[in-house]
This record gives structure tokens, C-alpha cells and sequence, in this order.
């Protein structure tokens, strides 16, 4: 019930860092119990959202992996052909506000907490974790 009023009185959620069929189910049978499935679809933003546009221009999902897997691998999918592509996903209000964001098969906070930990990880990840995560909170902040 709170989460449903914080959303419904203009608050933004980002949910990152979770991978694969079963944690994606399990999100969504959660949030099902705030946001009804037939009043609050589900859908993947297209890269010609504004929030895509916001400050910087992306392009792409980046699939953000964590540093020990990246470089121990080289590889971003951690849990292999499940979980090889990365998505944004949303769930907007009846005006359109995009209210939910879910990146889903990337981990967006590890391009900001590893930073010091490697430069090759920083190279990697860093820019491109940052320009979305600026673009997701201006876009919320103004929308």
C-alpha cells in the first residue's frame, strides 16, 4: 500500500541488479500486489524514449556484469543464455509518467561502486553506467 500511494503521488522506483527468469518472476509477482497487472502493463522502453535523451544520448542497455566476473571471464552475462541481453523496462501511470524503471540482467550500481577497484572495469563500465543512471534520475526528477 505505501509504495502504490509513493507512486501515485509522483514517486519514481528503480529496481536494478537481478538476473534471469526466476528473480524477474519473483519481482513481478511482488510488484503485482501494489501495481495491478491490467491497470500497470509491463513494457520495454524504446531507445527513443526521452529518458534515453535526457542528458546523454544512449543507444544501448549496457550489460553491466560484476568486476569479479568481468574479469575473471571477460565475459557480462552471468548466468549465460539466460540472462544475455539486458533490458529497461518501465511501467508508466495513466498520463504517460514513467514510474517504474527495471533494468533487468545488468547491475548498474556496480558501475558506480567499482570505480577505484579496477581501471579496465572502469573503462568498461563507467561511462556508460553513468550517462544512463544521469539520465534516469534527470528524467525522473523532471517528469
Amino acid at each position: 500500500a505505501a509504495l502504490r500511494l509513493y507512486l501515485d503521488k509522483g514517486g519514481f522506483i528503480w529496481v536494478d541488479d537481478f538476473w534471469g527468469n526466476y528473480a524477474w518472476d519473483h519481482w513481478v509477482s511482488q510488484l503485482r500486489k501494489a501495481l495491478p497487472a491490467a491497470e500497470f502493463p509491463i513494457f520495454d522502453l524504446p531507445l527513443d524514449h526521452p529518458m534515453f535523451h535526457t542528458m546523454f544520448d544512449i543507444r544501448e542497455v549496457p550489460q553491466i556484469t560484476n568486476i569479479g566476473f568481468y574479469l575473471s571471464t571477460g565475459e557480462t552475462s552471468e548466468r549465460g543464455t539466460e540472462t544475455v541481453t539486458a533490458h529497461a523496462r518501465g511501467i508508466a501511470d495513466s498520463h504517460g509518467r514513467l514510474m517504474v524503471l527495471m533494468t533487468h540482467n545488468t547491475d548498474f550500481g556496480d558501475s558506480y561502486e567499482r570505480e577505484g577497484d579496477s581501471p579496465e572495469y572502469f573503462q568498461a563500465f563507467g561511462p556508460k553506467g553513468y550517462a544512463f543512471g544521469v539520465n534516469a534520475i534527470l528524467y525522473a526528477l523532471t517528469h
